[in-house]
């Protein structure tokens, strides 16, 4: 039978652990056998039992083997086999025990293939081995990490005899001495002694106890400098996990600087992940900490314009927009050069005029570039009327808010013919400019989906309720929302600003991909649920 442990967040004084030790006939599973089976249990530093017995192996027991353990042929030919010991063996070990041992991979190999041979499943114990604990906590100490050398070192009660119970009591002292160097690293409860041998000697080891008052609860965390200024924002499902997270197995460049730098480690506790995304983008929007890059750069968020208050509109890329200038916003969007971008996409699927000059009365002697070239229209050399570019605007207009296929569809065949006539390089740009407009209309449909929605009354599984007001979070929690919360609020006029932005999308990724976990109980306004996907650009050739 398949066991585990129950909750990996357990402290250490609760945990049973089992100390296992064997003895065998060599030093492979596959062509040897269990000569001797030594067991302890142990719970808050007290011994609870042993276990020991002689096993019959079946096969000749070695002269060096016997030399080094004692252990003869005439010894175990009355002992039982290994098939009548394993029932007691799992009795003892329990299903919610931790599986001690000192190179543990060695003992579980045979273990697991006695069961393996009975027909049993394997040990689904968690496990704990005390030479990977003594390599990250005193091989600086000591000249290896054999059981030998830890007993002597931590001066143990029990000495290794290479007999199975000699052993399995000298290990689990063992484990109480290296128990008590991580606790004062803040390693208090089972899941942090499982991660404690993956930290891989990191240089801010001693830092890990900066993480010890963090609750395994939902929320934000603040790394904090020496002067108290924040290095790093970020959320976790399980504050306490995550932060000790960046001690073992995050070998990113930048969280070295930020490991040596950190003094402080901050947190809000929020009711699930939704409040802790949302407070995350917020307070990165407020504190900017320097190690952060997302959700820092919305003061160079830029807008591509569809200018429909001139009399032939074009495309152009604004930082702020005006809300009631009539015109068409796409946006926000990264950057200026992100909107330019599509813009050359739009430009290239229809076309609309790219001249700058204001139309006059008297046209322009000569059409512009773009013109001469047949990939735009002119208005200023009059080779087009009001009427006949209005049908260009209405097609921008129809891809931009209703079918993206207006646009992406001729974008889509440029690509092909460009790829057909081995334009390799230029089907490419084609193809980067076509993506870039997708995954603009696909983010544009998603935000202006919650915002249209006006008040949403969302179930989250787990984590309560959620009130989110025009795409913006603004309660969580049991219960009812205060009255003074339910006073619906109009949306901002105009395209979202900037500074919204982050939060909206993060609001929309959530309930995008978290649909299965969040039930709709209300809704104001109007919204595709779950929320509309636009297809990426995906060329065929």
């Amino acid at each position: 039978m398949q066991r585990s442990f129950d909750d990996m967040g357990t402290p250490l004084c609760d945990v049973t652990f089992v100390v296992i030790d064997l003895e065998t006939t060599g030093g492979s599973a596959n062509t040897c056998a269990i000569t001797e089976v030594g067991a302890v249990k142990l719970r808050g530093g007290e011994c609870l039992g042993t276990f020991q017995t002689l096993v019959n192996p079946g096969v000749a027991i070695p002269p060096e083997i016997t030399y080094l353990t004692g252990i003869t042929q005439a010894m175990v030919i009355p002992a039982p086999r290994i098939a009548e010991v394993m029932p007691s063996l799992l009795e003892f070990v329990g299903d919610n025990s931790v599986i001690v041992g000192h190179n543990v991979r060695f003992d579980l190999s045979f273990l697991h293939a006695a069961a393996k041979a009975q027909g049993r499943d394997r040990f689904g114990n968690a496990v704990v081995d005390t030479c990977g604990l003594a390599r990250r906590l005193v091989r600086d100490e000591v000249p290896n990490c054999k059981l030998s050398t830890l007993a002597q070192h931590f001066r143990v009660g029990h000495r290794p005899t290479h007999r199975a119970l000699d052993d399995a009591l000298a290990t689990g002292e063992v484990l109480h001495c290296l128990l008590e160097r991580a606790g004062s690293m803040g390693v208090t409860a089972l899941d942090d002694l499982m991660a404690l041998p993956t930290v891989k000697g990191h240089p801010q080891l001693s830092k890990l106890k900066l993480a010890t008052s963090l609750p395994r609860k939902p929320g934000v965390y603040i790394f904090r400098d020496g002067g108290g200024r924040p290095l790093y924002v970020g959320k976790a499902v399980d504050l306490r996990r995550r932060v000790r997270s960046y001690f073992s197995g995050d070998d990113r460049r930048k969280i070295g600087r930020l490991l040596r730098e950190v003094t402080r480690i901050d947190h809000v506790v929020c009711t699930g992940e939704l409040e802790a995304s949302v407070l995350e983008v917020r307070m990165i929007h407020e504190l900017t900490p320097r190690y952060n890059r997302q959700s820092k750069l919305w003061p160079k968020y830029a807008y591509l314009k569809l200018t429909l208050d001139e009399a032939f509109p074009r495309l152009s890329v604004v930082r702020v927009p005006k809300p009631d200038d009539g015109c068409l916003y796409l946006g926000p969007l990264s950057s200026t050069g992100a909107a330019r971008t599509v813009a050359e996409a739009i430009e290239e699927a229809v076309p609309i005029r790219r001249c700058t000059a204001k139309p006059g009365r008297t046209p322009r002697p000569a059409p512009c570039l773009p013109a001469q070239l047949n990939v735009a229209a002119c208005p200023c050399a009059g080779d087009i009327d009001q009427a006949g570019y209005a049908e260009v605007v209405a097609r921008v207009v129809k891809g931009l808010t209703e079918d993206p296929e207006e646009l992406l569809h001729p974008l889509r065949c440029k690509m092909r013919a460009l790829a057909a006539a081995h334009r390799y390089e230029e089907a490419a740009d084609v193809r980067n400019r076509a993506a870039a407009l997708s995954r603009a209309l696909m983010r544009q449909r998603r935000l202006d989906g919650l915002r249209d929605a006006g008040r949403l009354a969302l179930e989250i599984d787990g984590a309560g309720r959620a009130l989110v007001e025009h795409g913006r979070l603004v309660w969580t929690g049991e219960g009812d929302p205060a009255p003074s919360l339910l006073t619906s609020a109009e949306p901002p006029a105009g395209p979202l600003p900037k500074e919204l932005a982050d939060e909206v999308s993060c609001v929309a990724a959530f309930l995008e991909q978290r649909a299965a976990r969040v039930r709709l109980v209300s809704c104001d306004g109007t919204l595709a649920w779950p929320l509309p996907r636009l297809p990426s650009f995906e060329p065929v050739g």
